[in-house]
């Protein structure tokens, strides 16, 4: 099937590309108001975008009346906030942080999660995450009703555990975060493996070998 995006419904291509285009990653965006209310909501577009600087990316769309919704308009405002990774022992919880609550709801606190607030930045982050980085706006690009979020990750708090002896990498056997594929549908990455380069001059020399 072949499906022309510029004469399909928005609904329509959001469909296909969130069936597609997975697993993505899910952040848990914490902000603070300037009242200085806890704000905090899952994100499934989002990624790492750059380590030199270290940028992180979010794409936030408005609310169908186009209203901002309570995460951006604390970005735009205070130019910081806080992305928390999520694992299994936070799911339920993201979920809850996703409700439509009143702007005066700390989503934080609602989920059952305790925040810490930050060393860098005065949004709090989410004691339970796995990890959680800590960024100031890079840049905020306006496009139509999305608004995409460069940060620059200043500071990153990792649970100890996460972390192998040396505290260099990932413990596959803790860290494993969830993932977002579509609708209702995540991932979980609890079923890990190896998979080395074959190597450059392997694979010549098989195709060397299958000409000859």
């Amino acid at each position: 099937m072949d499906f022309n995006f510029s004469q399909m419904e928005a609904a329509d291509r959001y469909r296909l590309l969130t069936n597609f285009v997975g697993p993505r990653p899910i952040a848990l965006v914490s902000t603070r108001s300037v009242e200085g209310q806890n704000n905090a909501a899952p994100m499934s577009f989002f990624n790492v975008f750059s380590h030199d600087p270290a940028i992180v990316v979010l794409g936030i769309q408005t609310r169908p009346d186009g209203e901002e919704k309570d995460t951006l308009r604390n970005i735009r405002k205070t130019g910081e906030f806080a992305v928390n990774m999520v694992d299994m022992a936070l799911a339920g919880g993201m979920l809850v942080c996703g409700l439509g609550v009143e702007p005066d709801i700390d989503e934080i606190a609602l989920a059952g999660f305790d925040s810490i607030p930050g060393t860098q930045i005065a949004a709090h982050w989410v004691a339970q995450a796995p990890c959680a980085m800590e960024c100031r706006v890079e840049r905020l690009i306006d496009y139509n009703r999305r608004v995409i979020v460069l940060g620059e990750v200043v500071h990153m708090h990792v649970r100890r555990d996460c972390l192998d002896a040396e505290g260099h990498y990932v413990d596959p056997a803790v860290y494993q975060p969830i993932a977002r594929l579509h609708a209702d549908n995540y991932i979980t990455s609890d079923r890990q493996f190896e998979m080395p380069s074959p190597g450059l001059a392997s694979v010549q020399g098989r195709l060397a070998k299958k000409e000859a």
